[in-house]
């Protein structure tokens, strides 16, 4: 009689699954993930959840109160605006905007800031401190103050804004990109693809960006929640988004003055702009912690 011995092996992780990992281990991180996903499916379906169009106004509800306050009435659970706008619909409509903001300030701000850093970390020389110094010198003046001197020069709109916030939110790519490049650029896998007459364009590209990503990923999400409140900041000095474009910032700006007659006008515009900020933030700090292996634990 033989005795049969069965031998489990265990299948190693895959890739999403030990990201996941790691990403659930910061629970904060996780209800951040979990805010900022209704916030996009708020934003995708907002013609459909809001009660109202954004615009339309209601005359004989002009600053009603919220729908626990006294006063208040159950067609308006957030209350109205100044001249009879629903709350509620403006702030949902206004995910879109912020959303969208922040998407396309990263876009820009990552792209041509990972091409520039990219040059700089791999070519060196004059390149390298030609690129690098124009970087410093964005960096050198507060991001907001450059912003504003930005949109001035550009005129006041959303796509002027936006325009401003990713020049002064690149530098941080170019920087982070310049330095990732340089630590890869004398690895072996490198030399070995030069070796197989590898091109420069090729060699940046497919051979050196891919192993930089990490890095990148976490930096681009701070940047996302950094653009919301930068466009916000620049919506609330009238440099942003015009009304009646429900953006947060400006429904900021334009309630500012009955801050103590109808406090609501302002404290939901603001509770939004904070709520996506930390969750975004939140998610950030997840990223970190499933993407950095010297933060990994076993």
């Amino acid at each position: 009689m033989t005795d049969s011995r069965t031998i489990v092996t265990r299948r190693p992780p895959s890739a999403l699954g030990e990201f996941w990992h790691y990403f659930a281990m910061n629970k904060g991180a996780v209800v951040g993930l979990v805010v900022f996903v209704l916030l996009v499916i708020v934003a995708l379906f907002a013609p459909w959840i809001a009660p109202y169009s954004p615009d339309q106004q209601f005359r004989d509800s002009l600053l009603t109160p919220p729908v626990w306050e006294a006063g208040g009435k159950a067609a308006f659970l957030l209350g109205t605006d100044p001249v009879g706008r629903d709350m509620l619909s403006r702030l949902i409509h206004g995910s879109r905007y912020s959303l969208f903001i922040g998407l396309v300030v990263v876009v820009l701000s990552l792209f041509s800031g990972i091409i520039l850093g990219a040059l700089a970390g791999y070519f060196r020389g004059w390149v390298d401190a030609l690129i690098m110094r124009v970087m410093d010198i964005i960096l050198a003046f507060p991001s907001l103050l450059l912003a504003l001197v930005l949109v001035s020069i550009l005129g006041p709109g959303l796509f002027n804004a936006m325009l401003a916030i990713a020049v002064v939110l690149q530098p941080h790519f170019a920087r982070l990109t310049r330095a990732a490049v340089m630590a890869e650029k004398n690895r072996e896998y490198v030399t070995s693809a030069k070796m197989a007459g590898a091109g420069h364009m090729r060699l940046i590209l497919v051979t050196i960006l891919p192993n930089c990503v990490g890095p990148l990923i976490v930096q681009a999400t701070l940047s996302f929640s950094n653009a919301i409140l930068e466009a916000a900041a620049l919506g609330f000095l009238g440099l942003g988004a015009q009304p009646p474009t429900p953006e947060w910032g400006t429904m900021l700006a334009t309630a500012r003055e009955f801050i103590l007659r109808a406090p609501w006008v302002v404290t939901f515009p603001g509770l939004a702009i904070l709520v996506t900020v930390l969750a975004i933030n939140l998610v950030g700090d997840g990223l970190r912690d499933a993407l950095d292996p010297k933060l990994k634990r076993s």
